[in-house]
């Protein structure tokens, strides 16, 4: 037999066995398919419907307001006479897992449907197609609590127990199982292994509920075997749902502080969100289990003195950790792998630390705040607080703050926020043990007072994150901060967007630091580039050889980061091409872009891609990608675009047009052949000029022996070399002879490898 606190089975055999230990095993595996949904789910969306900061509003606020509305449902069932919650869990899985064999090839023929339609049409579509199957998701929690409370009478061992057991199935499959599937699998296929472990949960359930529960008999004097809940709630629940919502918007909001500090100090890879993540959810789980036990020793009385003091915790120690982990990434080297492993986990264990906190809150306040009558519903009402709370901080934190104030500032509000926060709860709720409020109040104070101590460390954050060891050697001249991301500049005028190195000031062609010779081979393998498109700003200097051309009627840049446009507009070598007639800069995602403009077409398509590896750089370089460009090309159009070097991303292009030209680290595509005039390219470097100054002097030996030079890349080069190009036919050889995974929305390129 098990303690009191836990139901009672007895089986035909009559041995006493605990049933809670099948619903805990359930809700373990549902937490794995419910998080690679959202993983798959989101990656889907952006890629179809952009990045920008808008698209990534609605599909993470649909994702919370499903939940939250599925709480609400799952609550108002959890009372259902007719349906066994558990039966109810049991339908809730087998639907979402029909929904998510279908989701894919939903998304995409809604895509097409919508690609023209205003942003408002696509976005309420999708917000609508992230709903539906996270309301089922979100329904789960509160029918499992309800079928628990009915035989432990004590709602917080139940919310904390199921709460733990989920959120560290989600938080394992983060760490173990979403990179082996995504890079094995792709999306659809790891989509079709969540939705077999649902099945497998729901049939499983099935079983339990009309097989196991039958043989259940729970004593009648069950209700005093263990610490129940007193029909008056210490906490009012007004104040409860107060609190769950404030939690909720306090942790995400920090998910997304950390998230940023996180990507820029590596790199910003794909696998960095879900090692965040998962280390996130771990820390949440832990939480749960603390408040699990803690409810189940401990008198309800102890509980409502405990949660104000929570709190506070969680506040100062999120608050703290942003600092804390610069101060210590600092110290780290950098040249080893072993070095970056530990740089980053240190950062999750102290983002794991303050997930510890947060995870304990929620069964902490439904405990005390919550009555054993009717446990699902009044938990789902919490749980839907607290989602509104988790969607209010992508709202305003996210999406407003960021946009305005520092990541100081904004942690300095939330910081603030809890200390309000938790003084409330305590004057509120905290009568027997009032005497220690100066205790209280002074903790509060204390924690007021030290805050401003960490603003030299703030100031220079991004500093310490990027350059380590190196800081204060090597450090940011320029910090631009918005909703998008950040952008700094170094005194040298090299620019890293999201912590990734992203160009440079420098259009200077004989004193060519970036690579700059580049765009200025345009006219090298397509005759009068006229019409022109630029996906990416970075530094502008791309854009500004581009539009000072003098064949070049019109360019379009779409820019998904309105940061750059700033950043520009602060130098000498590209401040003109905000002010240049031919140039037009739209806000947008690039992809999102094309897709709303099918009638635009370009003799040339610019695209300076970030590197291969990078976050979401797949979009930009996938077959589906390539073949949404090719239908914005004119007759001879070419799409020319950045490589990074990756003999996978030039397979990948050869796949999609017949022919293909490198030059340097570019590719240029098109459906005509592609021949590099090398005498017509001199011509048009003569006639070059920017800001009024010529780029070559015809007067000055030494520069027209340096465009010679320029001018006479050698062709062929046994491998690939800055300085060489290559024809269709010498590319198409050269990749004959390796293996090179062709890139796919599906698969994501190298991104999860």
């Amino acid at each position: 037999m098990q303690s009191g606190t836990e139901p009672i089975m007895i089986t035909d055999s009559g041995a006493q066995q605990d049933p809670a230990i099948w619903i805990y095993l359930l809700f373990f595996a549902s937490g794995i398919p419910a998080i690679i949904y959202q993983i798959v789910w989101q990656r889907a969306l952006f890629a179809l419907y952009g990045i920008n900061i808008e698209s990534v509003t609605i599909v993470v606020s649909a994702f919370m307001l499903g939940l939250g509305l599925g709480s609400l449902g799952g609550g108002a069932l959890s009372r259902s006479k007719r349906f066994p919650p558990v039966a109810l869990f049991a339908a809730a899985e087998l639907g979402t897992a029909i929904f998510a064999l279908a989701s894919l090839s939903i998304f995409h023929i809604v895509a097409e449907y919508t690609q023209a339609k205003p942003l408002w049409v696509t976005g309420s579509i999708s917000f609508l197609l992230v709903v539906a199957p996270t309301t089922l998701m979100g329904s789960t929690l509160p029918l499992l609590i309800e079928h628990l409370v009915r035989s432990s009478r004590n709602v917080g061992s139940s919310v904390g127990a199921l709460y733990f057991v989920n959120t560290l199935g989600s938080g394992a499959a983060c760490i173990v199982a979403v990179r082996p599937l995504l890079s094995s699998f792709g999306q659809a296929g790891t989509v079709r292994c969540a939705a077999l472990i649902n099945c497998l949960v729901g049939v499983s359930a099935l079983v339990y509920c009309f097989g196991c529960e039958p043989n259940r008999r729970v004593p009648e004097d069950s209700e005093t075997t263990g610490p129940a809940v007193p029909r008056e709630r210490l906490l009012p629940f007004a104040w409860a749902l107060f609190a769950a919502t404030f939690c909720g918007f306090t942790a995400l909001s920090y998910e997304i502080i950390w998230y940023r500090l996180l990507a820029f100090a590596s790199g910003d890879t794909a696998p960095t969100f879900v090692t965040l993540l998962g280390s996130y959810l771990i820390g949440l789980a832990l939480g749960s289990r603390f408040a699990e036990g803690y409810t189940e020793r401990h008198p309800v009385e102890d509980a409502i003195r405990i949660l104000p003091i929570t709190i506070l915790s969680s506040a100062v120690v999120s608050f703290w950790i942003n600092p804390v982990s610069a101060w210590v990434l600092q110290m780290m080297p950098v040249g080893s792998a072993a070095g970056k492993f530990l740089s980053l986990f240190l950062f999750l264990a102290l983002i794991c630390h303050a997930a510890i906190l947060f995870g304990a809150l929620f069964p902490l306040i439904a405990h005390v705040a919550v009555g054993s009558q009717g446990a699902g519903k009044g938990v789902s009402y919490l749980y839907a607080a607290n989602i509104i709370g988790s969607t209010l901080g992508v709202l305003l934190i996210g999406f407003v703050l960021m946009d305005r104030f520092s990541i100081y500032l904004v942690a300095w509000v939330l910081l603030m926020g809890g200390i309000l926060c938790a003084a409330a709860i305590w004057c509120t709720a905290a009568r027997p043990f009032r005497t220690r409020g100066l205790t209280f109040a002074a903790a509060c104070i204390a924690a007021v007072l030290i805050a401003p101590a960490s603003h030299p460390v703030f100031a220079t954050i991004y500093d310490r994150l990027l350059f380590k060891h190196s800081y204060p050697a090597q450090y940011f001249a320029e910090i631009i901060e918005n909703r998008s991301g950040m952008i700094g500049v170094t005194p040298d005028g090299t620019l890293f967007g999201g912590g990734v190195y992203d160009g440079r000031f420098n259009t200077d062609l004989l004193n060519d630091t970036n690579m700059i010779v580049r765009p200025y081979a345009l006219s090298a393998f397509r005759p009068n580039p006229a019409h022109v498109l630029m996906i990416g700003l970075g530094s502008g200097s791309w854009a500004q050889v581009i539009a000072n051309d003098s064949q070049l009627q019109d360019l379009i840049v779409v820019e998904i980061n309105p940061g750059y446009l700033e950043a520009i507009s602060k130098h000498s070598d590209t401040a003109s091409l905000l002010h240049n007639s031919k140039v037009s800069i739209v806000v947008d995602d690039g992809r999102r872009w094309l897709l709303r403009h099918p009638q635009a077409t370009f003799d040339v398509v610019v695209m300076n891609t970030s590197y291969h590896w990078r976050n979401h750089t797949s979009d930009l370089l996938s077959t589906d990608f390539l073949r949404i460009v090719r239908q914005h090309l004119r007759s001879k159009g070419a799409f020319f675009y950045n490589t990074t070097w990756s003999d996978d991303v030039m397979a990948t292009g050869l796949t999609v047009y017949p022919y293909a030209l490198r030059v340097l680290n570019c590719l240029a595509l098109s459906d005509s052949p592609l021949v590099f005039d090398g005498v017509r390219w001199k011509s048009i470097l003569l006639s070059y000029t920017i800001d009024g100054k010529r780029v070559i002097n015809p007067d000055d030996p030494d520069q027209m022996k340096k465009l010679d030079q320029i001018v006479n890349i050698r062709h062929a080069a046994p491998l690939i070399a800055s300085d060489s190009i290559e024809s269709n036919d010498e590319i198409r050889q050269r990749l004959r002879s390796r293996q090179n995974l062709i890139i796919t929305d599906d698969n994501m390129g190298v991104e999860w490898r």
